[in-house]
């Protein structure tokens, strides 16, 4: 039995599956299985699977009709139901892992009975150009008090508003993820991380290490800056239901309120807005553009003024067609074109 399952996600990644799976094959610790699960690839994707299944025995590959990005949990948790591991990871078909990856987090797991979530640092990596965008969370700064998640729940202090753990550096005993039922998805959310961490936080401990595990790619066409709006909003929703239902025991753990979390995703919204247009302005998108950049110049509120100047300025960009990643690439500024 290996010691840990990775679950692999895909879809139409063909450009990138090659890589993921060299940086598993590459791992300096071996005792692992892939589970590559294709949504439905209409690429080579699912070619590219099962090459690397036919001369890499720990490597499988499991095809499915398209379900999308609001049945991810689904198809996790088929991964979940094919593992053989005790640690589940999650490594997306365009992500990356550093070589040291799993021996660093077996090394945690195996002598801290008691952590049942590792993770680490990640680079964010443009993809058109290898260029290093951020890494999350940052160097240079004092690892938070809640990380550690001691005591029981605490980490929901950092969680509830910026989800700093980056999904791409996740180890989790199986065990517990069995107990909470499996990857978590809310209706309308398009993603599992964050509510799937938000009730592992209710049952131990979590482990941080510094060092940078693992890459993960940013391009304009993917799900979190196709729909940065309906990101944030769904996240709120579910960030505000979860707080309402959390059991006293932990509440009494928690510094922040609903009206914190109401204040703070009420910024982050006008800025999703801003964010949206620029997306939908490098996919030419002018008109669905100007309505977005419009949203965030006069979205209620005082604050955010560097980002309404932003908008501004993209929405006379979208009203000529004019490139604002010429622009920002002679600002000196990272381009996702």
């Amino acid at each position: 039995m290996p010691i840990f399952s990775i679950l692999t996600p895909t879809y139409n990644h063909e450009n990138f599956l090659e890589a993921c799976i060299r940086s598993v094959v590459s791992q300096t610790f071996q005792d692992w299985e892939m589970i590559i699960l294709d949504d439905g690839s209409a690429d080579h994707t699912g070619e590219i699977a099962l090459q690397w299944a036919a001369q890499e025995k720990r490597i499988r590959y499991c095809h499915q009709e398209n379900k999308g990005i609001d049945s991810l949990a689904e198809t996790y948790n088929t991964g979940l139901s094919m593992a053989q591991g005790r640690y589940i990871c999650i490594l997306e078909g365009d992500d990356l892992w550093k070589p040291d990856k799993l021996q660093r987090q077996f090394d945690i797991l195996e002598n801290h009975p008691e952590v049942i979530v590792a993770w680490g640092r990640a680079e964010a990596l443009v993809s058109d150009t290898s260029t290093i965008e951020r890494i999350s969370p940052p160097q240079g700064i004092p690892d938070d008090p809640c990380w550690p998640n001691l005591p029981t729940g605490v980490v929901l202090n950092q969680l509830y508003l910026e989800n700093m753990i980056p999904a791409v550096t996740l180890a989790i005993r199986k065990s517990a993820l069995q107990e909470i039922g499996g990857f978590k998805q809310p209706t309308g959310f398009p993603t599992t991380d964050l509510p799937t961490l938000a009730d592992l936080a209710l049952r131990g401990t979590f482990c941080f290490d510094g060092e940078i595990l693992a890459q993960w790619r940013i391009y304009s066409g993917q799900t979190t800056k196709r729909y940065p709006v309906e990101m944030v909003k769904s996240r709120w929703q579910f960030v505000r239901v979860h707080l309402e239902k959390l059991d006293p025991s932990y509440r009494v753990n928690l510094r922040i309120s609903t009206r914190d979390i109401d204040r703070h995703f009420h910024s982050r919204l006008m800025i999703a807005y801003a964010s949206s247009g620029r997306y939908r302005l490098i996919r030419k998108e002018f008109r669905e553009a100007r309505k977005d950049y419009s949203r965030a110049i006069f979205y209620p509120g005082a604050g955010n003024f560097a980002w309404r100047i932003r908008a501004i300025i993209g929405w006379v960009f979208s009203l000529f067609h004019w490139n604002v990643e010429a622009l920002t690439r002679k600002l000196g500024k990272i381009s996702y074109q």
